[in-house]
């Protein structure tokens, strides 16, 4: 068994997407393999077959290793609130709120919690691809660190640093990251990954040589940047104001299907909307513009970490009003899980709001949710679909949609993530969708597969690292620790 860790010099620098592809490209070769993340921050989760809750993007690094999701890949998850708390879930398994001081509190219980897991991992597996968290030289966390030279200090990792060049300052980033952690945390570094490449890399060469002069280590790959790539978000970061989701394929008819996504400020689990963007002719932009979203043929009100602060946010920027106004008009609306909550006509959140008093909704269902402190994890075996809320729906009198869940006319609400990744499910409803909207130049494609589009990103990652970084050549290495 060997293992090694893929820390980033920034968020958002790539990580994520370098170990599935590292999985994926390792597993094509018949090896054993497996994703690990000690530590994650995000609020894009899934339900692991057992009714755990782990990060999107070891999912995700799972699938790239023909592996249904476990706790074991990501034992310790941090899902933000607010800027000040999150909720702590360990094994899957939320544990209460916890702050940034409070967290610290935690360490020696949650590094061993995280050196277990990986200790059961690299029991069962060939090579175990441990992913880090966030930048491994904010050396003012590397005492309670548990996901990157925390971790490979302590299970002696090597470690190869990724650094998004299309940000600009890479070489900064790479001779930064080296120079300010100590001495003992700088001998596991191993090699620099430059992600995100374009341009001739002959004007690069000169910076990587003098890099590896003044550091002692060398640049293992040159990633070139991927175009179209749209792999399950890892968290927020991705989901920027103004850009468009998906693939953006042409139409198989004359006419389009415009989806206005909501960016909530809390946003979370947004795989819902990734899955309708997979499709011909539908185009699915995040906005939080209200001229836009009162244009659009369908409103997505996504997942929620704070629904009740969300709501807020709805109303002062005006969007509230604007989706109400569609629905009393009959035009589509649909909400998951937090933004389904929201369209209802109360909400009670003593979980995560931390008040008793109703808080009145949208008022587009005539429903009510009341939060529960124990969280729903429920993973549907037969579609893949998943819940995890605290909101309940305690009273209804509105058609049931999915399950337990709403519907009216072309408003639709539901708990329930991952419905519109099963192609049947998501073919009916764009076909129902154009109906209503009078387009009938909508053509529904009756071949497109999610599951088969995210493989297919999962392969083209793995091409790339293949072409660009030697991997019989880090195999080696990493048989030599």
């Amino acid at each position: 068994m060997v293992a090694f860790l893929v820390a980033g010099c920034t968020s958002d620098a790539g990580k994520s997407v370098v170990v599935a592809g590292l999985c994926r490209a390792l597993r094509r070769r018949g090896y054993r393999v497996a994703p690990f993340k000690a530590q994650n921050m995000s609020n894009n989760s899934v339900v692991t077959p057992d009714g755990g809750e782990i990060g999107r993007a070891q999912a995700l690094q799972a699938v790239a290793c023909e592996l249904e999701p476990s706790t074991l890949f990501n034992p310790i998850l941090l899902k933000p609130g607010s800027d000040k708390t999150s909720q702590l879930v360990v094994h899957g398994q939320a544990q209460g709120d916890v702050s940034a001081a409070s967290y610290i509190e935690h360490r020696i219980y949650l590094r061993e919690v995280a050196a277990q897991a990986l200790r059961d991992l690299e029991a069962d597996y060939d090579i175990v691809v441990c992913e880090g968290a966030g930048s491994p030289a904010e050396i003012n966390l590397r005492e309670t660190d548990i996901a990157n030279f925390g971790l490979a200090a302590a299970a002696q990792l090597p470690v190869y640093v990724v650094g998004d060049i299309d940000r600009g300052g890479v070489l900064a980033h790479f001779f930064g990251t080296y120079h300010i952690v100590d001495a003992a945390d700088r001998a596991l570094i191993r090699g620099f990954v430059v992600n995100k490449f374009r341009g001739d890399q002959s004007i690069l060469d000169p910076g990587l040589a003098e890099l590896e002069n003044r550091t002692g280590v060398p640049t293992v790959a040159v990633l070139p940047y991927i175009h179209g790539l749209w792999v399950d978000a890892e968290d927020s970061l991705q989901a920027q104001v103004g850009a468009t989701i998906g693939p953006q394929r042409p139409a198989l008819g004359t006419q389009r299907l415009r989806i206005a996504a909501v960016r909530l400020p809390r946003i979370s689990n947004t795989t819902d909307v990734e899955a309708l963007a997979c499709e011909p002719g539908v185009s699915v932009t995040w906005t939080v513009d209200p001229d836009y979203i009162a244009e659009a043929d369908v409103v997505v009100l996504p997942g929620s970490k704070a629904t009740v602060s969300d709501l807020a946010w709805l109303r002062r920027q005006g969007i509230a009003d604007v989706i109400v106004e569609r629905a009393a008009a009959g035009r589509h609306v649909v909400g998951f899980c937090g933004g389904f909550q929201m369209m209802c006509q109360h909400i009670t959140d003593p979980v995560e709001a931390h008040t008793d008093e109703p808080i009145a909704g949208l008022g587009i269902f005539d429903a009510d949710i009341v939060f529960s402190p124990t969280k729903t994890l429920i993973r549907h075996a037969d579609t893949g679909a998943y819940e995890v809320h605290h909101g309940q729906v305690v009273r209804s009198a509105e058609t049931v949609w999915i399950d337990n869940d709403c519907v009216r006319g072309n408003l639709f609400g539901t708990h329930i993530h991952g419905m519109m990744e099963n192609d049947a499910f998501r073919r009916a409803w764009l076909r129902d969708c154009a109906a209503a909207l009078g387009k009938t130049g909508f053509v529904v494609s009756e071949t497109t597969s999610f599951a088969t589009e995210r493989l297919n990103q999962l392969e083209t990652i793995a091409d790339v690292i293949e072409a660009h970084w030697d991997i019989d050549g880090l195999l080696a290495d990493l048989q030599q620790q």
